[in-house]
C-alpha cells in the first residue's frame, strides 16, 4: 500500500493525495524499484487498486480535518502500517495527537523503516502495539494515553476485508458506544461480489488469490444498505458511503489519465 502512495506521486496527475514522505519511507529499493517498473505500475488492476488506496486516504484525512475544526483532538490509526500521516502532521501536538495501533512485530518493522529513512518520530505521536489474539483495543488504548472522556477520530484502511465480521462489528461498536458523542470512524469494505459485473469479479478474484496466497484471504463482504442499517443501530448518526460512482465523480471526474478505482470497494465515514 506504501508503494502504491508513492507510485501515486511520481506518475499520477493531478495528485488525489499528496504523500511526500510516502517515497522515503518505502526505502531507497522500493523507490528504485517504482522508477525502474513503471509499465508494471501501468496494469490495469495496479491502477484500480493504486486510485482506491489513494482516495480512501484521502478521505480519512479530509474527515479528521473536519473532525480538528469541530474540536476533536485524538485521531487512531488502525491496523497503521506503513501510513504517513503522522509524519506529516500539520496539527501541532497540542492541537492532535495521534495513536497508531498495529501489531507488534510490524510496528518494530516499520520503527527500523523510520530509522533507515531518517524520519523523525514527532512528538505528538503515540505507537500502541496490541496482539487482537491477547489483548483488547479499549485497554491497549487506554494504557496509551487514550482519553475515553472526550471524542476520538479513527481511520481503518484496507483492514476489514481481511477480518471475520464478528471482529468488525465489535471494532465499529467500541466506536459508536464505547465513546463520546462526536467520535467517528473511516473505514473501507468490500461489498459482495453477486453485487458487480462479470467482469469485475474476474477482477477481483484475480485480487483475491493474490492476497490469499500471501496468507491473507479475504473473509468479510458487506451489502451497502444492510451496513447502513447496522452501523445506525450501534449508534452513528451520520453516515457517508462512497462507493465506486461516488468516487469517480468526486475525485477521479475527468482526469487525463484516466486514473479510477475499481467496483468493488466503498469507503464509509461514520460519526455518532
Amino acid at each position: 500500500m506504501a508503494l502504491a502512495r508513492a507510485v501515486h506521486q511520481l506518475y499520477d496527475h493531478p495528485r488525489v493525495l499528496d504523500d511526500p514522505v510516502a517515497l522515503r519511507i518505502i526505502g531507497a529499493n522500493g523507490a528504485a524499484e517504482i522508477r525502474a517498473c513503471r509499465a508494471r505500475f501501468d496494469l490495469r488492476l495496479a491502477r484500480y487498486l493504486r486510485a482506491f488506496v489513494v482516495v480512501r486516504s484521502r478521505i480519512a484525512e479530509d474527515a479528521l480535518a473536519a473532525a480538528v475544526a469541530r474540536g476533536v483532538h485524538q485521531y487512531v490509526i488502525l491496523g497503521a502500517g506503513l501510513d504517513t500521516f503522522a509524519y506529516r502532521n500539520p496539527y501541532p501536538a497540542a492541537m492532535l495527537r495521534v495513536f497508531e495501533v498495529d501489531h507488534p512485530a510490524t510496528q518494530a518493522w516499520k520503527q527500523r523503516s523510520l530509522s533507515a529513512a531518517a524520519i523523525p518520530i514527532p512528538e505528538s505521536l503515540t505507537f500502541v502495539p496490541i496482539d487482537f489474539e491477547t489483548e483488547t483495543l479499549a485497554v491497549r488504548l487506554v494504557e496509551a494515553g487514550f482519553r475515553t472522556d472526550t471524542p476520538a477520530a479513527f481511520s481503518w484502511l484496507g483492514v476489514t476485508v481481511y477480518l471475520s465480521r464478528n471482529a468488525v462489528m465489535d471494532t465499529l461498536r467500541y466506536v459508536a458506544a464505547g465513546l463520546p458523542r462526536g467520535s467517528g470512524i473511516v473505514f473501507d469494505y468490500a461489498v459482495r461480489l453477486a453485487t458487480v459485473s462479470f467482469y469485475r469479479r474476474l477482477t477481483a478474484r484475480v485480487l483475491m488469490r493474490r492476497v490469499a496466497t500471501a496468507g491473507e484471504p479475504w473473509k468479510t463482504f458487506f451489502h451497502p444498505r444492510t451496513l447502513a442499517r447496522e452501523l445506525e443501530a450501534l449508534g452513528f448518526a451520520h453516515l457517508e458511503d462512497l462507493g465506486p460512482d461516488e468516487l469517480t465523480a468526486r475525485f477521479f471526474e475527468g482526469r487525463a489519465d484516466g486514473l479510477e478505482v475499481g467496483r468493488l470497494g466503498h469507503v464509509m465515514s461514520a460519526r455518532t
